[in-house]
């Protein structure tokens, strides 16, 4: 779906040390523990190989929420050696309830490796610490996004789609689990996160519910599309297996039963290219200067360029090229323009016809038979030729009496 143009949210929800990172990330001892994030860069850039009929574009984002706070992990000057290093993310919300986020760097990948060094960079300036529950805990949230872009050669529509893979920070319970310290304040912090992501699903599992509660957490805001939004969204539960958990398993059961509730309007983004816009806006500014120039009278006096002239002998190269009949030679209402081009067709009509007569008075006799009606056809092309420049003369005199200008020579 993202591939096509549709936003996507894949995210895991469950306690701390049921294996949410796991599954998102994976394992970094063997090839075979791969996680989301590595499998979908993977399908993606198989994909975008195989198709040659659109033009991709690939930039990654990594977002990650600590006490409240984001931060980028994706710092372009230099490795973090702590969390204050890293680069501070602010969300905005424009008139249109759209998120931005201040800060957050966006890196173009070309291929898989690109990727997938963006996100070993991004997983070591991560947040972890060792608890009860899990000696490699997580303990922020962490949104890893694929914005895609994708066009056809020569049009002008291109599709933007966004892929939010997200890794939620483990819900504990601190009396359980008998932390302290700075361990507890980033459980206090996680446990607010989570129950503010549970007010949104109920909020939204409600149909007549008039205000969705988005604001209470940077989470929510930032992931506003994906829970009730533009966006296609799957979410996975981890459980644990042990039966001192089973009252964390059944809750994070019923969270998943409320998000099922949750029905997303997902639609295809695509929008016309800005530059392409321009310049066609451009081109049109310029049909509408020349047919207001003839519309006022407004006469042009002064020399073309040698730019122009280059120009408009290209433009009659490639018009006479092109094998398309309904092709034409677009120079305007500019009447200096439409001289030259005439002058030039012409020039290049006599240079074919003395070529042709210079070939033909060195073929042998026995073709002597075919001059008269090369002559034959000389003279209708000279009669053409005539006609037409009896035209020009004649439209320039209309044109030339109904503005009144003065006739050539004139002060």
């Amino acid at each position: 779906s993202v591939l096509a143009g549709y936003n996507g949210t894949i995210f895991a929800y469950g306690q701390t040390g049921s294996g949410k990172t796991f599954t998102i990330t994976g394992g970094a001892e063997r090839y075979s523990d791969r996680g989301i994030i590595p499998r979908t860069l993977s399908y993606i850039f198989e994909q975008l190989q195989k198709d040659s009929s659109k033009i991709y574009t690939t930039h990654i984002s990594y977002l990650e929420i600590y006490n409240e706070c984001g931060y980028d992990l994706l710092d372009p000057r230099h490795e973090a050696s702590s969390l204050e290093d890293l680069p501070k993310v602010t969300v905005l919300e424009d008139p249109d309830q759209n998120i931005h986020l201040k800060n957050l760097s966006l890196h173009q990948a070309t291929t898989e490796e690109e990727a997938l060094n963006l996100l070993f960079l991004g997983d070591t300036n991560r947040m972890i610490a060792e608890t009860p529950m899990n000696q490699a805990s997580t303990r922020s949230h962490c949104i890893f996004t694929i914005h895609l872009s994708s066009k056809e050669p020569g049009s002008a529509t291109v599709r933007h789609a966004k892929l939010h893979l997200v890794d939620l920070a483990g819900s504990e319970r601190v009396a359980k689990t008998g932390v302290g310290g700075q361990l507890l304040t980033e459980a206090k912090y996680i446990n607010l996160s989570l129950h503010y992501l549970e007010q949104v699903i109920i909020a939204l599992a409600e149909k007549h519910r008039a205000h969705i509660p988005y604001r209470n957490s940077m989470m929510t805001s930032v992931l506003r599309d994906s829970l009730g939004g533009n966006c296609m969204t799957t979410m996975i539960a981890t459980l644990s297996v042990e039966k001192r958990n089973i009252d964390e398993s059944i809750s994070t059961c019923r969270f998943a039963q409320r998000v099922a509730l949750i029905k997303n309007e997902a639609v295809l983004n695509e929008e016309i290219d800005p530059r392409l816009m321009i310049m066609r806006l451009q081109k049109e500014i310029q049909e509408l200067k020349d047919e207001l120039a003839i519309v006022t009278g407004e006469r042009r006096t002064e020399v073309l360029t040698e730019a122009e002239l280059l120009q408009l002998e290209k433009l009659i190269t490639s018009f006479l090229e092109d094998q398309d009949p309904e092709s034409k030679l677009e120079v305007g209402a500019d009447m200096r323009k439409i001289h030259h081009c005439f002058h030039y067709l012409k020039n290049l009509l006599n240079d074919q016809k003395i070529h042709g007569m210079s070939r033909a008075s060195s073929e042998v006799k026995g073709q002597d038979c075919r001059e008269p009606l090369k002559e034959e056809e000389y003279k209708k092309l000279r009669d053409i030729l005539q006609q037409r420049d009896n035209e020009i003369s004649i439209l320039s005199d209309v044109i030339r009496n109904i503005f009144c200008w003065p006739e050539p020579g004139d002060t």
